[in-house]
């Protein structure tokens, strides 16, 4: 007889359905002085047996895929948090990416920047990149879908606040949307403005694997508080670092590592090799065992050599693959949702019909489709699949948020 009530993964939506705002509540009580990140998106995977979270963004981009009534519904939710982080706040600024040449990165902005307006806050688009001006303080952009941004050169005020060089108008709080695999070079300890998320855990400083242990973490105590079997919500991983794989010096680890963690998941299963701090899907291969990293080639080396920013990875998560089973317009597709301030927003699913369903789909290819989860409510029974994908994004906010309590 297992020692769990929720041995499987259809117990366990069954669980969710009819316990929706007693699990909602455990996770609110978690998140009781915890540094969670003002936003965030958690893409998941669904196989036949477990969910996962498989990548967590604390400055997510992809506002432009969330649906228009998710979109609305956010508003509020922005409200909430910017006002209980500076509660006299009337003008927000969004500090972005530098690469403005990425139209879909600006319809991105475009939409949180709606999002946030629509909270009813002034907002300004700011850049503390002097490479994006030269002698201009104002660049005037449109993004794919047509719309007009106008991005500000941003300096620090005599106040040490955060301001338009342009004017001089000051922000009250600004929301980094810069996940800084390259850090933004400012003495954020004396600047004055309110900055969210913090802009200590970007890239330059996040690891993967630590956030994947602190995911595991945070899953033991909610199973064990449900009796729930873990193995439920997670992938099985295993890290190793020392990897050069320009010069191949850690490979034959490596290999070994990718054998041992196949054995422990299965005979014939894949693994994901995942950069520690790649992003935008770099720095990622799927192999089936030790001997296809060895003969691995130069063109897969050098992607899984340098990412974003020319960032050297020397550390890699050999993560259980995932076999997604979901499946849109017969292509196979993955889940990702966008929390504020903890709580699901919204999402899409990010579907790629040129790979299979145990590859990765943040490559090449990948389309994404709306859904809406804003219909979801406190006082209602839930039968919906996004109800739990919403209780799993949420846990792992959390250990995201305990990765910010560890450098603040």
């Amino acid at each position: 007889m297992s020692e769990f009530k929720i041995t499987n993964k259809e117990e366990f939506i069954d669980f969710i359905s009819h316990n929706w705002n007693q699990v909602n509540s455990y996770i609110d009580k978690q998140q009781i002085g915890m540094p969670v990140p003002l936003y965030a998106s958690i893409d998941i995977r669904e196989s036949k047996h477990k969910f996962a979270p498989v990548d967590h963004n604390i400055y997510p981009a992809g506002f432009n895929n969330i649906c228009l009534t998710d979109l609305t519904e956010s508003s509020q939710q922005f409200k909430n948090v910017i006002t209980k982080h500076a509660p006299e706040a009337k003008f927000i600024g969004i500090l972005p990416e530098s690469h403005t040449k990425n139209l879909f990165y600006l319809d991105n902005i475009g939409m949180l920047a709606k999002a946030v307006r629509d909270a009813g806050f002034k907002v300004a688009i700011l850049s503390f990149d002097n490479d994006l001006f030269a002698d201009q303080k104002v660049l005037n952009l449109i993004s794919n879908s047509q719309y007009e941004i106008t991005l500000y050169k941003a300096e620090i005020s005599a106040n040490g606040k955060i301001a338009l060089a342009e004017n001089g108008q000051e922000m009250d709080m600004c929301i980094l949307n810069n996940d800084q695999s390259q850090p933004i070079e400012q003495d954020w300890d004396n600047i004055k403005t309110p900055v969210l998320p913090t802009p200590k855990i970007g890239w330059f400083k996040r690891n993967k694997i630590n956030h994947f242990e602190l995911y595991k973490t945070v899953v033991q105590k909610f199973c064990d508080h449900y009796s729930i079997d873990p193995s439920l919500l997670q992938a099985y991983f295993h890290s190793t670092d020392g990897i050069d794989f320009s010069t191949k010096e850690g490979i034959e680890t490596l290999a070994k590592e990718v054998d041992s963690v196949i054995d422990k998941i299965g005979a014939g299963k894949k693994v994901f090799i995942k950069a520690g701090q790649g992003t935008y899907g770099m720095g990622i291969q799927v192999v089936s065992s030790g001997e296809e990293v060895l003969l691995m080639n130069r063109k897969k080396r050098n992607k899984m050599d340098v990412g974003k920013n020319k960032k050297k990875f020397t550390s890699v998560v050999i993560q259980e693959g995932v076999d997604t089973i979901l499946k849109y317009d017969d292509a196979p597709a993955e889940v990702t949702i966008y929390l504020v301030d903890g709580v699901s927003i919204g999402g899409f699913m990010r579907v790629n019909g040129q790979k299979d369903s145990i590859s990765n789909l943040n490559s090449r290819g990948m389309v994404f489709r709306k859904f809406c989860i804003s219909e979801i409510r406190q006082d209602q029974d839930h039968k919906a699949k996004e109800a739990t994908y919403s209780i799993i994004a949420r846990l792992a906010n959390l250990a995201a948020g305990l990765e910010i309590k560890e450098v603040i």
